[in-house]
């Protein structure tokens, strides 16, 4: 058992004290913006923000030929005094001003040649009598570890050292190379917004069944800050960047990949370091009807400013990856492999060795000014809560599986209420069918069914300690088919797809009656997501939630057995226990921290919907979901709350309403929503500043009912002990005062209000925040080491070792459905012993941040009046935490139970563009119906659970 782990994480080392370099730093200046802003007016007709340049894809060009620069700065397009260009040296106004006259000549499409010849003409005259628009460089001493403090004692760096350290780190390891196995690796520096990332270049080869397969070590650098921590982070992540040899895909369905191109400096006296590859975006336009470049690429600039070499046409490129990767002259690309455009024979990810290798390479090139964060220890040996044990550890063969089948009867007897179950199988392929029948009654510990009516019906009972489940197959027929949405692109695609669903209620509702005084689960079996990619919106997942739902139907989906290399037995199980789930039939472990926490506690957990116009339904939509869970085992263990009504309702009728509840903010009044086709028309600066106004209105709005909600939500809960889960990435976006910089100890902030004591909101009410590394590095990578050098993996929870320290780290095992490798095989550069070691995919679990905001402290009673009380220890609190991820029929989940059924129930929140339908149209939802009571298998629509996934790629 591992004593420690490590986390990939460093700090700024106070024994060096500040970071300081002398940079050269480039202002874009108010007349060269304007000129700049003046061209562009003139280019698109005034429809242009008059605040704004679209400066993101000239910095991209920079980036790409520009000798020196280092980074870009931000609100240099709205304000030209901050600086723009982070350089080590002076770019040549030879250099810097074709590459500006390009750019500005590309802002409009009809913009003459002349337009950039005068504009670059003007930048580079000498004439005094001439404005010199051409900005002047300027020396900066720039302190690479500045730091301020938050009055709740967050340490968060200046703002522009969230674009700038990345990039500085970047390009200090690149000029390293990392020395491995007896090979060397070279890095180059991919920017990408606040993140920095080192990729190995020139790519490793792999050659697998007589093709050879490309793949690069991939580093990702980023700034963050630790709640209550005096130091800020940067975070270093490690995994494999594979590369496209071979597109398995017609160009036509060809969404979009990024593509890194190597290319010398087009001025062959510029320095040209070889440190950097540029990213641009390779994609089919569906108006053009062809491959192009796509969002900020610089690509297709690069000609106009260097005639002499050939670069990559995006028909070419996509025809022949393989020769670009290998060059093409002196100009290289490579396409990111994605999974979508075919498999790939290197898997993803790194084992803990080889990361800890690169970690001790990274920590030797950022000392002596940044050191490495301390490692973290074991806070408890009571890792997990009182789950059985696994089959043959300490109990008989099958006595495990026996207790699980005796659980989940109860659980499903208790969410039921003695109401029966009424479920609908609708399938299309015979082995799904006899599957779902056949694992249904060995979940419960059922004998088999009994059919009930003639054999065509195909219906099946089962009866039995007060449960009555009644299961009708019938074959899916056109409900399952492909949804047939317009083509009128003159209409918007949220108004064209709740048309759609339309139709497919109507088709539903011509066959699935409501239930009649029961539960009712649909299951349905329809096609991956995959065979639906070639007519946009035409997957019927969601209309078919839609639509069941109405019916006062819950609805689970299974993939057809071809589109998923997942045994049939294994998925049905999964859809049964998701199906026992969205019922409610499921229990929050009991755990075993000790007695300071309460006997009578409850759990209560958000989770905000967010979907944009880009959502499932096309339609955008805030909704808060809250979910309360009662351990003990009795009516109303798990509950949802109801907005409209303020009042708690059963998990499953949660789920109904949320499918047809109305969006609180009111379509027409959103910019997204229907009233946004009427809003486009304008055109003129002034409209464009108008609608943005509106939009920042209409946010303010939107976080001021949220966190009225969640006020309101606080109050229904002071009548016993509860613990509040809030997952801090999720929700700050409309409760801000969960960003790091805006907490405090024992107290919560509300909108421009003072912080208020935490109890406030309840004498026993406490807090606790969750993050995880959110697809930006937001909480860094770990490995688990020993004093003898072994790393490899640990389970359980972590913090510093100080009793005061709110912040720890949970991690959880890896699951049982990931392959067992060794924990040195080296992928990077395999050894002799492991040459197919790049084939293997490594799966290291993730490391979710545990944040004890509030808790009954010494202080906290204090101020509550309460002195003399035993104060809460955040450790336990935290432990609680981590083991609400444990369940005995699931793999650790990624969040704790509570927030997990939190963020399912929002699968439900389907909103459609131009529907207001009353509440009183559910089934189930008048006042005087009776309320009813790991990884999946990949390209499965089987709602699984998702267990702590980690680091894939």
């Amino acid at each position: 058992m591992y004593p420690t782990i490590r986390s990939a994480a460093y700090e700024p080392d106070p024994l060096h004290g500040p970071w300081q370099e002398d940079l050269r730093v480039l202002r874009l200046g108010e007349e060269l913006r304007a000129e700049l802003v003046r061209m562009r007016a003139g280019g698109d007709g005034g429809r242009s923000r008059a605040d704004r340049l679209p400066v993101r894809r000239l910095n991209f060009l920079l980036r790409a030929v520009a000798p020196g620069v280092i980074a870009t700065g931000r609100n240099a397009a709205v304000d030209g005094r901050p600086p723009w260009l982070y350089a080590r040296e002076d770019v040549p106004p030879e250099v810097l001003a074709p590459v500006i006259g390009t750019w500005a000549a590309s802002l409009s499409p009809d913009c003459e040649d002349d337009d950039e010849t005068d504009l670059e003409e003007r930048l580079l005259t000498e004439d005094p009598a001439v404005p010199a628009l051409l900005p002047r460089w300027e020396s900066e001493r720039v302190d690479l570890t500045e730091t301020l403090t938050s009055a709740g004692g967050t340490a968060e760096p200046a703002a522009r050292l969230y674009g700038l350290l990345p990039e500085w780190v970047a390009f200090r390891l690149a000029a390293r190379p990392f020395r491995t196995g007896g090979a060397t690796l070279h890095f180059r520096v991919e920017s990408s917004g606040n993140e920095a990332r080192l990729v190995s270049w020139p790519p490793q080869r792999y050659e697998h069944r007589k093709r050879t397969w490309y793949y690069s070590a991939c580093l990702g650098i980023t700034v963050h800050t630790v709640p209550f921590a005096d130091r800020f982070r940067v975070h270093v992540s490690t995994h494999v960047r594979r590369w496209a040899t071979r597109l398995d895909v017609p160009p036509h369905r060809f969404s979009g990949s990024t593509v890194l191109l190597d290319t010398p400096l087009p001025w062959p006296e510029g320095p040209d370091r070889g440190y950097r590859l540029t990213a641009n975006t390779l994609g089919h336009d569906r108006r053009r009807k062809e491959l192009v470049w796509r969002r900020h690429s610089s690509v297709p600039l690069l000609p106009e400013l260097d005639i002499v070499r050939r670069y990559p046409e995006p028909a070419d490129l996509f025809a022949h990856p393989e020769r670009w990767i290998d060059g093409c002259g002196d100009v290289a690309a490579g396409i990111v492999h994605h999974p979508a455009i075919g498999p790939h024979a290197v898997g993803s990810g790194l084992m803990p060795r080889e990361r800890a290798d690169l970690d001790t390479w990274v920590e030797e090139g950022l000392g002596p000014m940044l050191r490495r964060v301390p490692d973290l220890t074991r806070v408890t040996r009571r890792n997990t809560p009182s789950l059985l044990p696994r089959s043959g550890a300490r109990s008989a063969p099958g006595v495990r599986e026996a207790r699980l089948t005796l659980l989940r009867r109860a659980a499903l007897a208790r969410a039921l209420e003695g109401r029966p179950l009424e479920v609908e199988i609708h399938w299309q392929s015979p082995e799904t069918r006899a599957a779902l029948l056949s694992e249904l009654p060995g979940l419960i510990g059922f004998p088999p069914g009994t059919r009930v009516g003639p054999e065509s019906d195909d219906t099946w009972r089962w009866q039995g300690e007060g449960i009555e489940i009644l299961v009708r197959a019938r074959p899916a027929g056109a409900v399952a088919d492909a949804l047939k949405v317009s083509r009128d692109r003159r209409r918007p695609k949220g108004v064209r797809f709740a048309e759609a669903v339309e139709e497919r209620c109507g088709a539903v509702a011509e066959r699935t009656a409501p239930p009649c005084d029961a539960v009712g689960v649909v299951i349905a079996e329809i096609a991956g997501k995959e065979r639906f990619t070639a007519v946009p919106d035409s997957d019927p997942k969601h209309a078919l939630r839609v639509a069941w739902a109405r019916r006062g139907w819950l609805s689970q989906f299974v993939n057809l057995a071809d589109d998923s290399d997942t045994a049939m037995e294994h998925r049905a199980r999964w859809t049964w226990l998701d199906a026992f789930r969205q019922l409610g039939a499921i229990s929050p472990p009991a755990h075993r921290v000790g007695a300071g926490i309460p006997g009578d506690l409850q759990y209560a957990a958000l989770w905000l919907v967010r979907h944009t116009r880009k959502g499932p339904t096309r339609h955008p939509v805030h909704r808060l979901v809250a979910v309360r869970v009662r351990p003990g085992g009795g009516p109303g263990a798990i509950e949802g709350w109801d907005a409209e009504r303020a009042e708690w309702v059963s998990y499953p009728k949660l789920l109904l309403l949320l499918a047809e509840a109305r969006e609180p903010d009111g379509g027409s009044a959103t910019p997204d929503g229907p009233g946004a086709a009427g809003a486009a028309g304008a055109a003129g600066a002034a409209g464009d500043a108008g609608r943005s106004a509106d939009r920042t209105g209409v946010d303010q709005r939107r976080r001021q009912e949220i966190e009225r909600q969640i006020r309101t939500l606080l109050f229904q809960l002071r009548d016993r002990p509860t613990l509040l889960l809030v997952d801090a990435v999720n929700l700050r976006q409309c409760w801000p005062r969960l960003r790091n910089g805006s907490l405090g100890h024992d107290v919560l902030g509300f909108g421009t209000e003072p912080d208020q004591r935490l109890a406030s909101y309840g004498n026993d009410l406490r807090v606790v925040c969750l993050r995880d590394a959110n697809g930006r590095g937001e909480v860094a990578e770990w490995y688990a080491h020993d004093a003898q050098g072994k790393v490899g993996f640990a389970e359980g929870v972590w913090g510093t070792g100080d009793p005061e320290s709110r912040v720890f780290a949970s991690t959880t095992a890896t699951p049982h459905t990931a392959a067992k490798l060794p924990k040195g095989l080296m992928k990077l550069v395999p050894t002799a012993a492991g040459r197919t070691a790049p084939g293997k995919t490594a799966w290291n679990p993730g490391q979710l941040e545990i944040t004890v905001l509030g808790c009954l402290s010494e202080k906290a009673l204090a101020d509550a009046g309460r002195e003399g009380g035993t104060p809460d220890r955040p450790a336990e609190w935290a432990t609680l935490a981590h083991q609400l991820r444990h369940h005995d029929d699931y793999p650790p989940l990624a969040r704790p139970l509570p927030l997990h059924l939190a963020r399912l129930a929002g699968e439900y929140v389907l909103p459609l563009a131009g529907r207001g339908t009353p509440r009183e149209a559910v089934p189930g939802a008048g006042a005087a119906v009776e309320e009813q009571g790991g990884p999946s298998p990949e390209g499965s629509v089987t709602e699984l659970p998702p267990g702590d996934h980690g680091e894939r790629c």
